[in-house]
């Protein structure tokens, strides 16, 4: 079954998240929602979440799922807020969120008191598991090496894929943040090529309109294999490997990735606030 989607782009952070529809039907998907956050001012928004909500109840969908490819360190989470919007939803990401609550636990020094069992979400994938949304089914596949969370959800001939791959003119998602590996997104990248046609549909999370060409959010399997430019057919492991961990030493951290993960790690959810009804950000000095 051929699901619909329908793009939404962040211009901030230059994110693409999508609801996901089955054909003739109501039941429905949010992927990679984003709330935003004006650093400067350290102020949250619901305005770019609202247009999702907004699209969701003029079509009439019944969304079931609130879907995590990871935890992002480029934008905040609207997981949380659109949980509280359908609270009827289920909140998910994959279970290596686990791995990644435990690394950041101790640099935002969040004390033993912050579960790092991902119980913060509704409900953790493994790898190759299924779930319904309405008539649609949703394949997980977990894709490791940008972040050891990653997973792509594959509906119907729909592939989301996170971070992993970008826009064949984009390439592949850096691998230097704490439990990413390169060696590791290039097979699973390739695990991809290998298991789905080339007529899959992909779906990004980012886009950076390289070249100043418009921005972009779906391609294909079979564009990717060919055109791709880090990990197209033709280029192997070690040579990719060389190339990610070069480029990688050359880019600077994503501007929001120290609040961005401290809220991401708990599903979207800002800090508590503190005895004076403030909730706070930390920013851990020297670390990175």
């Amino acid at each position: 079954m051929k699901p619909q989607v329908q793009p939404f782009f962040h211009a901030d952070s230059n994110t693409w998240s999508y609801v996901v529809r089955e054909p003739d039907g109501t039941a429905a998907a949010v992927i990679d929602a984003v709330l935003d956050f004006d650093a400067k001012a350290a102020r949250t928004s619901t305005a770019s979440a609202q247009q999702l909500v907004d699209f969701v109840n003029a079509q009439g969908l019944q969304v079931q799922w609130i879907l995590e490819t990871h935890a992002h360190a480029d934008h905040f989470s609207a997981g949380h807020w659109l949980k509280s919007v359908w609270p009827q939803a289920r909140l998910a990401i994959g279970e290596g969120i686990r791995h990644v609550q435990k690394t950041f636990r101790p640099i935002f020094n969040l004390g033993e008191h912050f579960p790092v069992d991902g119980s913060q979400f509704d409900h953790l994938f493994v790898d190759g598991e299924s779930f319904p949304v309405g008539r649609l089914q949703v394949r997980v596949i977990g894709v490791p090496g940008h972040t050891p969370d990653s997973n792509a959800f594959l509906i119907g001939d729909a592939l989301f894929t996170g971070d992993s791959l970008f826009m064949p003119d984009g390439g592949t998602a850096r691998c230097d943040f704490p439990g990413g590996d390169a060696r590791t997104l290039y097979r699973s990248i390739h695990r991809l090529f290998d298991d789905l046609p080339d007529d899959t549909r992909v779906f990004v999370c980012h886009d950076y309109g390289p070249g100043g060409r418009e921005m972009a959010c779906q391609t294909s399997i079979g564009a990717q294999k060919r055109d791709n430019i880090h990990v197209r057919d033709g280029i192997g492991e070690d040579e990719f490997v060389s190339m990610r961990e070069a480029r990688d030493a050359t880019l600077a951290m994503p501007v929001l990735i120290l609040p961005a993960v401290q809220t991401n790690i708990r599903a979207g959810a800002l800090p508590p606030p503190e005895d004076n009804g403030v909730r706070y950000l930390k920013i851990p000095l020297d670390r990175f």
